[in-house]
């Protein structure tokens, strides 16, 4: 392709992306896909959630860094997606160009099941590459430097879920697209049920409320065991345990499971993080402009 035609499709996907999501703000659309109303009303329940059943007790409603949390919210899930979306369908084009389409490593048709089996396998196979790659994201140093803001967090609430640095929006994208590809590039047509799903399972996990879900805990992920994922002393350090993303199966499978008690009193952070910006623009150019230290 020309370097018109690239932009083209960037503009394009652009203004799409814009008008969609202007759309959602002014309840254009089905009112129970609404993506933007509807991780705000998840945010205020699991909030209210917290208020009355504080898991620690001295924790402020309004905790450390929680307006800095809920402009990450705003910026990652709507902002960011908006302005990256061009470049996300540029490679995709790329792609379709040389031939390579979402099916290529089709290993099953989802589209021939019934649609509560689709949505269970696009939720477990898309939360696996997403657990793959928040393991990287501990294993490796360039992107753990990039993670780091979101360890940065010493109050666990819900909104917690929301800081990360921008870089983490690209990084997951290529592991989410081979899993759907995996699944013939097919995500149903339900799909939105999975995301709210699994934002309200992310926004449990980060929770200031106690809830291990008993036996299920082996298979959903839980504000304790997610605790000890932040902890900042834990055996494997910032290698790091509990990677769990909406399933905690996979660390049980794989033996990176870690929960040794409850109280909740667990600090949290990371070795160095005392040095760490607090400033939403200079984390989010951490790990790309800062030097190693």
């Amino acid at each position: 392709m020309l370097i018109n035609s690239y932009f083209e499709i960037f503009f394009n996907s652009f203004i799409s992306s814009f008008q969609w999501l202007i759309g959602l703000i002014l309840f254009d659309g089905i009112w129970y896909e609404n993506f933007f109303w509807g991780i705000i009303l998840i945010s205020l329940i699991v909030w209210l959630l917290e208020i009355i059943f504080p898991w620690r007790k001295n924790q402020k409603i309004i905790r450390k860094d929680f307006w800095l949390d809920g402009f990450y919210l705003v910026f990652n899930f709507f902002i960011f997606s908006t302005i990256i979306s061009g470049v996300y369908e540029i490679i995709y084009q790329f792609f379709i160009s040389q031939g390579i389409e979402m099916n290529a490593l089709k290993i099953i048709d989802l589209s021939s099941f019934h649609i509560s089996i689709q949505l269970l396998i696009f939720f477990v196979i898309v939360d696996f590459f997403q657990w793959i790659a928040h393991f990287f994201l501990h294993k490796i140093d360039f992107l753990w430097n990039f993670h780091k803001v979101h360890h940065s967090v010493k109050e666990m609430s819900f909104s917690s879920h929301m800081r990360y640095h921008w870089m983490e929006n690209v990084i997951y994208k290529p592991f989410k697209t081979i899993g759907v590809m995996l699944i013939g590039g097919f995500e149903p047509e339900q799909a939105y049920i999975v995301h709210f799903i699994a934002i309200t399972i992310g926004h449990f996990n980060h929770s200031n409320i106690k809830i291990s879900w008993g036996p299920l805990k082996y298979i959903f992920n839980n504000p304790i065991m997610h605790l000890y994922h932040h902890a900042k002393n834990t055996p494997q350090n910032r290698v790091g345990v509990n990677f769990a993303i909406s399933l905690s199966v996979w660390d049980y499978i794989f033996k990176t499971n870690y929960v040794p008690e409850d109280s909740g009193n667990v600090l949290l952070g990371f070795k160095g993080d005392e040095k760490f910006p607090d400033k939403f623009i200079d984390q989010n150019l951490y790990g790309i402009f800062n030097k190693k230290k």
